[in-house]
């Protein structure tokens, strides 16, 4: 693209969105203005010789489940293949020079190699094993260009993934403001970016849809054709000299196509760059515009020179092109055994790779392409002088401060101030998660000052303030692992852009911190403004902002931390495991489950790192007179208003004691002195925390340190560790299917190598009949209209009095320029809108649809959504079992199975995993899946080509072309396709922008109908060479910026076809009803009962869990972990009363560990809910109920698993008696998993996204845990006991710590002991007897008459029933109630997976709708 602009550029261009734009005028503008400056341009060639790119060997082909995980024999294999990995080629033998102005072509079947070329020549090698050879950019290296020039060589891959709550304009104006170079010809840098944005989005026709989002699956946006727009035009913003374009037409139309690569042909000429492009389906009018032509067979270069001369070439080799056949097509069918017809009396044409590539090596073109490269080496390449040259004109575009130093344009204030803006857009994009993150503050904060509401000041209050403040800080903690799916939503776009030189990621990281630190402060300042005076702590200015301090300071710094820890694994199960182990260490080494003087030796230094503990101790300390952290037998309050608080509960007191002297009375509390009535708030927090005032302002220090080392660590991780996030996949066979393993792969898009030789039938598809009867019904609508509601206007219109029919037996292309409209009518016609106003008729035979019209149609998807770990037998089999009749056996089910594999082509891949397959066979799989549910009326299809190399597109249209024949009606989308290829349908129905009908009928032999139809409108004559699917978008005016001056669908409105095909369809509807209705041919609402449903499901929700080891060695990890840690933090765990306290928390840690575990869970929760809504739902293949059944009675076991190592690990390390191991095992190994599962999912249910999730789930879960009467004891809980009886974690405490340490005797030990001095005369047990029968306790010397040492607990009963409401005889009562929270909740999961996902009229309609 240009080099530069200026600002007056907008005005005359591309300011006003209604008038064409001319690329060819403004070009020659931009030259003349930059020649005017004297700004020298520059260009880069790229050359190679010898070329091998080298990958890791199939290690992986085998898909990995938790057995073969766990197995020795393969973890001793993997260490040996850690240590001598086995390699394989990729590409080798490659050599040749791209020019500048030159475009190069390359080819190639679907795993032939030309990605890895691609990535090659654009200096993306960091996947590969190693990359031998010589490539040279002109005279500079390839690690000079990843040094200092990345930006200028820029690779757009073939999947288009960018944020999808930004719209087109903000999406294309980072790009273009990322590489803003220096010298703008005195545009300033917004006018600058504003005008190629606008000149961008005028060239590809994407004005109309600038201030669109995105979009992705979950949010509406812009549709896929205008989505692989926006890809090209954020790749040509970057103004780079070599631009690499990896099959950069997918989802375009033809029309489109041609006008992007016109715009590159245009680009490279004027601006001399140097253009590698790679196309599937390339037209005659596309291949014309290139200079040379690559093509790449199974990894070797077999012919690599000038464009024109390559059809000629094979033809002299021994082949001969099909009839009307492309250049391009022709070029890759003769790497196709199946597809190349050798030329008769010729028989010693190459056939394999090697064969090839040795004839091009001895041919002409060869030998002159090996003298190209030899001259354009001696030219350019060793020549110091080129370098420094090119270096100066690319180092002019820097900012000073990154010359010589950085590959990127922009400085490191530059790029923050860039990224920050857009972190305000996708917040702005997206205010959901802001809104959930505040109202989850602002309603714990209501909830927990109403339960700690207005605390008076005495020590019955210490424990309940040390709560306040500690859960405060927890609370921050829990929400921030919300975090960790945020961060890994984004991980690959941040990867490409950094890929581009757009920006540092760490820089990406360090906007993501800054821009969250406004709204982070907002909802603390809400919160502690709630809290803090509903709860009544200290209302003086300075503790009060101490807090606000601290409490902010917590946030930012567990942010930061659990960010830090998604950017340093790779994966996000990893993440949440590790997060969870975190969240135990932050809660348990605070110092307030646990003081510091209890903790043993071994784990201490886990509180001296540990962030919480120095906020918690600074927050307890900010109030200079009264340290509020305790032990847990102090229940007694302290006034903090003064420095001496008044004890309220003195010993001995009561009956009996009238006129005690305060000389003979003691306070329990620790630092209670003898004889005095106040305590010593410092006093008591250095005794029972060794905590001191003197130290707040280190402490606060330390978490500014630590806040700053999470944050550094974070930018680290980014930087260095996000790249390497997402590795290439291979293709991944069933454990022990063996016979199907392919073991070389040689490209990312299909790391395995197809098997090619001559004698491979699997690879041809129709090799079988079609064993389905053929139907007479015909599908007929009329006068289809349907528009949907836009923000910010009323109402758009996607479809426009559109009428058409499709009859068996024929093959119906519906096609028309990107968003004309195509799929919204096909997913109209098939039932799959929920959005938006539908109006017009569709019937079958002229009557009303059947009831299961869905399940008697089948729908493929242009996105192949399937479970990713089934095989593709397994998905074929269970759409026939759940598709077909329950009355049809299950061995005719597996046999047509075994035939549709046979049909598609799938037979070697049938033990192949769904997610690992290349996008031709996850296309034959979405085909397959679909026919074995054995379609009677119709078959639909969107874009079954897209994505696919010529051959395959031609098999599929072959495949469907046999399916017609056979009876089947037909109704598909299509793309780009050749003219052999269209000479395959039989009629087509042309849409315009705005679902307008241009054309509707036959299009005869070689198209003649359809030609005949548009010359006689007026149109220009077709040529005879020319492809009359291109012909027809051309005339209509269909592309981005072409126009037409005739009205197309009025021309049509009013022509003589349109009125025949209003009577052919009344034609049908009069015969139809003469006929009986078509009967619903399933009487119930599914094909199957509800029970063989869900155990269908409930047998693939088992495999995906087991394929899934990563997920599952997640889940057993961390709880072995956590108990493993909780158990050895309270080790052995003595019967005084610390120790009993200790008990109780290690109980109290143990159910924190449901907070990541349900966070785990509910990504494969979703995951599956997503391929229901998008493929299985709108096909009748089951019920939603089955479907929550299945996710439910799947999970449980895996948690009650990982519940009993939790348990294996923690009851003894803790100290707990074995004698009472039976039931703590069944209330935590069994019910505590069922509980979480269960709750964990009914969340999810209601949540758009596993973000969402993880908030709310910390929401329910802090709720719902300060009832349980551990943070504030039930005794204090005042209006809320009621609460407390809800609580599900009341009686799961209740019944683990009753039964557990309930009727068991307390030893205090010698610093739990108070001194007492009793009156004159008497002796300890007769002074204390009374009031020990009354309140409990012991004495340890009651003969003594002096200093008697008091125990104010003698057995756990009385500490669990006075204090925490916890009794030992209501175990088996706590059992039935933890069941009966169980139903609860499973019933919730029902409710609200009905509620939020299948109600029409969504509760969350902005993050939940789908595209029509």
């Amino acid at each position: 693209m240009a080099d530069e602009h200026t600002p007056s550029t907008v005005d005359s261009v591309v300011n006003e969105d209604l008038l064409p734009f001319d690329f060819d005028k403004e070009i020659p503008r931009y030259i003349q203005k930059r020649d005017e400056a004297g700004i020298k341009p520059r260009s880069l060639g790229v050359v190679f010789r010898n070329l091998r790119v080298v990958g890791l060997g199939a290690i992986a082909s085998y898909q990995p489940t938790l057995g073969s995980i766990l197995n020795p024999l393969n973890i001793v294999g993997k260490i040996k293949n850690v240590r001598h990995p086995p390699i394989r080629d990729i590409l080798s033998g490659f050599e040749g020079v791209v020019r500048p102005g030159e475009m190069i072509l390359v080819l190639g079947r679907p795993g032939s190699g030309c990605t890895t070329l691609l990535k090659t020549l654009a200096n993306q090698r960091k996947e590969f094993y190693s990359v031998e050879g010589d490539v040279r950019y002109d005279s500079l290296s390839p690690q000079e260009m990843s040094a200092n020039f990345r930006g200028d060589i820029r690779y757009c891959p073939e999947d288009d993934i960018h944020f999808p709550t930004l719209t087109v304009d903000q999406t294309l104006t980072f790009a273009a403001a990322s590489r803003t170079p220096l010298q703008r010809l005195g545009a300033t840098r917004q006018q600058f970016a504003h005008v190629l944005t606008q000149t961008l989005l005028a060239v590809f026709g994407l004005r109309h849809a600038k201030n669109t989002p995105i979009g992705d699956a979950i949010i509406r946006g812009v549709s896929g054709g205008e989505k692989k727009r926006v890809s090209i035009t954020e790749a040509l913003a970057s103004r780079s000299p070599i631009g690499v374009w990896d099959n950069s037409t997918r989802g375009l139309d033809s029309s489109t196509a041609l006008e992007y690569v016109r715009a590159l042909r245009l680009a490279t000429d004027t601006f001399n760059l140097t253009t590698i492009v790679s196309f599937y389906q390339a037209g005659e009018s596309l291949y014309k515009h290139f200079n040379k032509v690559c093509v790449i067979h199974e990894g070797r270069m077999v012919y690599f020179g000038p464009a024109d001369k390559a059809r000629q070439y094979f033809i002299d080799m021994g082949y001969e092109p099909a009839n009307r056949q492309t250049t391009a097509d022709f070029l890759v069918a003769v790497t196709d055994p199946n597809g190349r017809i050798p030329r008769a009396g010729i028989s010693t044409q190459p056939r394999s790779s090697t064969e090839f590539a040795d004839y091009f090596l001895k041919s002409n073109i060869g030998a002159q392409n090996r003298q190209e490269v030899d001259s354009y080496v001696a030219e350019f390449v060793g020549k110091p002088a080129l370098a420094e040259a090119y270096k100066e004109s690319a180092q002019a575009e820097f900012e000073g401060a990154n010359r010589m130093k950085s590959p990127y344009l922009l400085s490191i204030p530059q790029q923050v101030r860039a990224l920050m803006r857009r972190r305000v857009q996708i917040i702005r994009g997206n205010p959901l998660v802001t809104f959930i993150r505040l109202f989850a503050n602002v309603f714990q904060a209501l909830i927990m000052g109403s339960v700690f509401l207005k605390m008076p000041e005495d020590t019955a209050n210490f424990y309940s303030r040390g709560g306040i403040l500690f859960f405060s800080l927890l609370f921050s903690a829990l929400t921030a692992l919300a975090e960790i799916p945020a961060l890994y939503s984004q991980r690959l776009i941040v990867v490409r852009h950094e890929q581009a030189a757009l920006y540092h990621p760490f820089v990406e990281a360090l906007a993501l911190t800054l821009v969250d630190i406004p709204p982070t402060l907002f909802i603390v300042i809400v919160f502690t403004i709630v809290l803090y005076f509903m709860t009544g702590l200290q209302r003086t200015p300075g503790q009060f902002f101490v807090f606000l301090l601290f409490l902010f300071s917590e946030a930012v710094t567990m942010k930061s931390y659990f960010r830090a820890l998604a950017a340093a694994c790779k994966t996000q199960d990893a993440a949440q495991g590790i997060g969870g182990i975190s969240v135990l260490v932050l809660a348990i080494y605070a110092g307030y489950i646990i003081p510091k003087p209890s903790m043993i030796g071994a784990l201490r230094w886990l509180n001296y790192i540990n962030p919480l503990r120095y906020g918690c101790a600074f927050l307890l300390r900010s109030i200079p007179r009264s340290n509020i952290l305790q032990r847990f037998e102090a229940l007694f309050t302290n006034e903090f208003h003064t420095i001496r608080g008044k004890c309220s509960s003195l010993v001995p007191q009561g009956p009996g004691y009238p006129n005690v002297s305060i000389e003979n009375q003691v306070c329990t509390v620790v630092g209670s002195q003898p004889g005095q009535l106040y305590v010593d708030g410092n006093l008591f927090a250095g005794l029972s925390h060794e905590y001191y005032w003197s130290n707040a302002w280190r402490n606060f220090g330390i978490v500014i340190t630590f806040g700053i080392g999470f944050t550094l660590a974070l930018l680290v991780f980014t930087e260095y560790n996000t790249s390497s996030a997402f590795a290439s996949p291979v293709i991944l066979f069933k454990q022990g299917s063996g016979a199907n393993k392919l073991s070389t792969p040689s490209d990312e898009e299909s790391v395995n190598e197809k098997i090619s030789d001559t004698t491979d039938e699997d690879e041809k598809p129709l090799k079988t009949t079609i064993n389905s009867s053929p139907t007479a019904d015909v599908f007929t609508w009329q006068h289809i209209n349907y528009t949907v509601p836009i923000p910010g206007n009323e109402v758009r219109q996607l479809l426009s009095d559109v009428s058409g029919y499709v009859a068996p037996g024929k093959l119906t292309a519906l096609m028309g320029e990107s968003g004309a409209g195509k799929t919204t009518l096909l997913n109209v016609l098939a039932q799959r809108v929920d959005v938006g106003v539908v109006t017009g008729d569709k019937f079958v035979n002229g009557q009303a649809l059947p009831a299961d019209f869905q399940s008697q149609s089948g729908y493929c998807q242009q996105m192949d959504t399937h479970v990713p770990t089934a095989t593709v037998r397994e998905a074929l089999l269970f759409s026939a079992n759940l598709r077909q009749p329950k009355s049809v056996p299950l061995s005719e089910k597996e046999a047509y199975v075994e035939e549709c594999l046979k049909m598609c082509g799938l037979e070697r891949y049938a033990n192949a995993s769904v997610g690992s397959l290349s996008t031709e066979h996850k296309k034959r799989t979405t085909i397959g899946v679909e026919l074995a549910a054995k379609p009677k009326l119709l078959l639909f299809l969107d874009e079954p080509t897209s994505g696919l190399d010529s051959q395959s597109a031609w098999a599929i249209i072959l495949f469907l072309r046999k399916l017609a024949d056979s009876g089947q009606a037909i109704l598909c989308t299509i793309h780009q396709p050749s003219a052999e290829l269209f000479q395959v349908f039989d009629r087509m129905l042309l849409l315009q922008k705005g679902g307008r009908t241009v054309y509707f009928g036959d299009l005869g032999t070689n198209a003649i109908t359809l030609i005949d139809y548009f010359e006689r409108q007026g149109a220009r004559r077709c040529k005879a060479d020319e492809n009359p699917a291109e012909y027809m978008l051309d005339v209509i005016g269909a592309g981005a910026t072409a126009t037409s001056g005739e009205n197309w669908h009025e021309l049509w409105q009013a022509s003589i076809e349109s009125k025949r095909v209003q009577q052919e369809i009344e034609t049908i509807h009069i015969e139809g009803r003469s006929r009986p209705a078509v009967e619903a041919s399933i009487r119930t609402e599914f094909a199957t009962p509800w029970l063989y449903q869900t155990t269908q499901l409930l047998k693939r929700d088992a495999q995906a869990h087991w394929r899934n080891p990563t997920y599952l060695m997640a889940k057993l990890i961390l709880n072995t972990v956590g108990g493993l840690f909780i158990g050895f933090t309270f080790f052995h765990s003595k019967d005084s009363q610390q120790g009993t306290q200790n008990k109780l928390f290690s109980i109290f840690m143990a159910t924190i560990l449901s907070v990541p575990l349900s966070n785990q869970l509910q990504v494969p929760f979703i995951a599956m809910r997503t391929v229901y809504e998008t493929r299985e739902r709108p096909s009748r293949m089951y019920g939603w109920t089955a479907l929550v059944t299945s996710q439910v009675f799947a999970a449980i076991p895996w948690n009650i698993c990982g519940s009993t190592l939790l348990f294996l690990t923690w009851f003894w390390t803790v100290g707990y008696e074995s004698s009472r191991a039976g039931y703590t095992y069944l209330m935590l190994g069994v019910i505590f998993p069922l509980y979480y599962t269960t709750i964990g999912q009914a969340i999810a249910a209601m949540s758009p996204s596993a973000e969402v999730a993880a908030l709310l789930f910390s929401v329910l879960f802090s709720f719902v845990i300060i009832f349980n009467g551990v943070l504030q004891p039930f005794s204090n809980l005042g209006w809320w006991r009621w609460m407390h009886r809800l609580s599900p974690y009341t009686y799961l405490i209740e019944g683990l710590m009753g039964q557990a340490i309930g009727h068991q005797q307390v030893q205090c030990s010698a610093v739990e002991l108070v001194t007492i001095t009793p009156p004159s005369g008497l002796t300890c047990g007769q002074y204390m007897n009374r009031f020990i029968s009354v309140a409990g306790g012991y004495l340890t010397n009651p003969d003594a008459s002096s200093s008697c040492e008091f125990c104010g607990i003698h057995t756990t009963d009385q500490l669990l029933g006075r204090v925490f409401d916890i009794s030992y005889n209501h175990h088996w009562r706590n059992v039935g109630i933890m069941i009966a929270f169980f139903f609860f909740n499973f019933a919730c999961v029902y409710l609200f997976t009905y509620i939020f996902r299948i109600r029409r009229g969504k509760l969350l309609p902005s993050r939940s709708s789908k595209k029509p």
